[in-house]
């Protein structure tokens, strides 16, 4: 057989030692030491006597690294450690990282929480003092300086077998549906409930719940200004009643979400002249437009519905804006009788913005283009979601309910300090602090390396060739260059 000659002379030997797989693990595990949060967990875990009890503070930090470069349950979490045994020298078992998750009851699960919260606050901290400070996020060129912007969203996680709380789902699939919030300016996940498959989408005590459990983590200064986006699932008049209720009189509270459409909306719309509608913009602040079936082109368009639809009994000041799309083959079978007739699928934003004053602090955000762009990059957070579900919530390991929440919780850990790592020691490389889980692991955390010792030092040995070795190396020092919190 004819061969490309690549093979020849070429020799396998298992015979090497101080070797590295998975290099990129010094980086979540210095962040996690430098900010405090390895210790405060161990303050927070259950504590046992004895010569080999393991500090499960430690122990939960492992699994979080572990889940962020690939781990989707303990079998795979504990075997991943033995690419990092030189560098931490007692890997820890599966058993032993079980019986972690197997002590995270409520109790200490509330204590988790607190913890997350004041190591968020340290690193939020330490996001304004970076360069550049706090990432504040942009809708049409506009940045929402001083705004803190929370997105709700649910997914679905599907089964093949009987779990605790799993059924089927409204979109006829078999699982469970855990709803979570995630801050669109450093993508941190900061709550997840997790919930049976059958949970409605709308359910409101779930979304209460989500709230309360994200704004116990948020460490927003005194005086500070809230966004909240939720998409049209979520649509209750309870929640936005909810929603309304969040403003006190140290924090303001805008909210923009989607809203059910019924005969009483389309009437209004039907009344609605011709001359009110105005080019929807993209993201980038240029129209939002397509090209027609004759090749010309065709604007999305917005206008104000308040004035033409009863409010009462909904939340004072909230204002509707519709949006009209030419409809694609795929809603063609979703459309109505009076969308077929006027030939534009039409969706709805509810929203408290005021139409004058805006955002403070955000020219032009109270008009109806700049809502509707703010609604729609809400869609952000399907990205968020499905990084999430490649960082641990893609598949529940057990059976158990009890054991799956404390896996949640584990996995959304991992998402902090992925994001962490990037927001600290990657914010002068776009193209990798918004890269997506396989890529930042393939480019970093995934990267081969050889350690060796000399002079009481040990030393981590990248390829000189690797492209993005210097990265890792910078990573490194300002790493290492993190103020230690005790």
């Amino acid at each position: 057989m004819k061969t490309t000659g690549w093979d020849q002379r070429l020799d396998v030997r298992a015979d090497d030692k101080n070797l590295l797989g998975h290099a990129g693990v010094v980086l979540l595990r210095k962040v996690a030491d430098r900010v405090g949060l390895t210790r405060a967990l161990a303050g927070a875990l259950p504590k046992g006597i004895g010569p080999g009890w393991r500090d499960r503070g430690m122990v939960l930090v492992q699994l979080a690294c572990a889940i962020v470069l690939g781990a989707t349950n303990v079998l795979e979490a504990e075997q991943l450690q033995h690419h990092w045994r030189k560098l931490f020298p007692r890997p820890v078992s599966d058993s032993t990282l079980r019986r972690t998750l197997a002590a995270i009851d409520a109790p200490v699960a509330a204590r988790i929480e607190r913890v997350r919260a004041a190591i968020r606050r340290v690193v939020w901290t330490l996001l304004a003092l970076r360069p550049g400070g706090f990432p504040w996020i942009r809708v049409c060129g506009r940045e929402l300086a001083s705004w803190y912007v929370l997105d709700l969203d649910a997914t679905i996680v599907t089964c093949t077998s009987r779990k605790e709380g799993a059924a089927g789902t409204f979109k006829g699939t078999y699982g469970h549906m855990p709803l979570g919030a995630w801050v669109a300016n450093t993508r941190e996940c900061v709550a997840m409930l997790l919930r049976p498959g059958n949970a409605a989408p709308n359910d409101v005590a779930d979304h209460k719940s989500v709230l309360a459990a994200a704004l116990r983590q948020l460490p927003l200064p005194i005086w500070s200004k809230l966004l909240v986006r939720i998409d049209g699932a979520a649509f209750s008049h309870e929640v936005l009643d909810h929603l309304q209720s969040l403003t006190t009189s140290r924090r303001r509270v805008r909210w923009v979400t989607g809203w059910a459409i019924n005969d009483t909306d389309e009437a209004a719309i039907a009344r609605l002249p011709e001359n009110v509608w105005t080019p929807a913009l993209r993201q980038d602040g240029e129209p939002h437009e397509i090209k027609g079936p004759d090749g010309e082109r065709i604007s999305y368009q917005v206008a104000e519905l308040t004035g033409l639809r009863d409010l009462t009994g909904w939340p004072t000041g909230m204002r509707l804006i519709v949006r009209r799309v030419k409809p694609s083959r795929r809603d063609a079978k979703k459309l109505t009788a009076f969308e077929k007739r006027t030939g534009w699928r039409y969706q709805i934003i509810a929203t408290n913005i005021p139409a004058h004053q805006g955002l403070s602090g955000v020219p032009g955000s109270g008009q109806v283009w700049f809502v509707d762009a703010l609604y729609r990059d809400h869609a952000e957070v399907e990205d968020r979601v499905k990084a999430i579900k490649r960082v641990g919530l893609g598949l529940l390991p057990s059976k158990s309910w009890q054991f799956n929440t404390a896996w949640v919780l584990a996995a959304t850990l991992a998402c902090d300090l992925d994001a962490w790592m990037r927001l600290l020691l990657l914010h002068d490389e776009p193209e990798l602090a918004a890269a997506e889980p396989e890529t930042i692991r393939m480019k970093l955390y995934h990267l081969p390396a050889r350690l060796t010792a000399h002079a009481r030092r040990r030393t981590l040995h990248l390829d000189r060739t690797w492209p993005w070795a210097g990265t890792f190396t910078t990573a490194w020092q300002r790493a290492t260059e993190l103020p230690a919190r005790t």
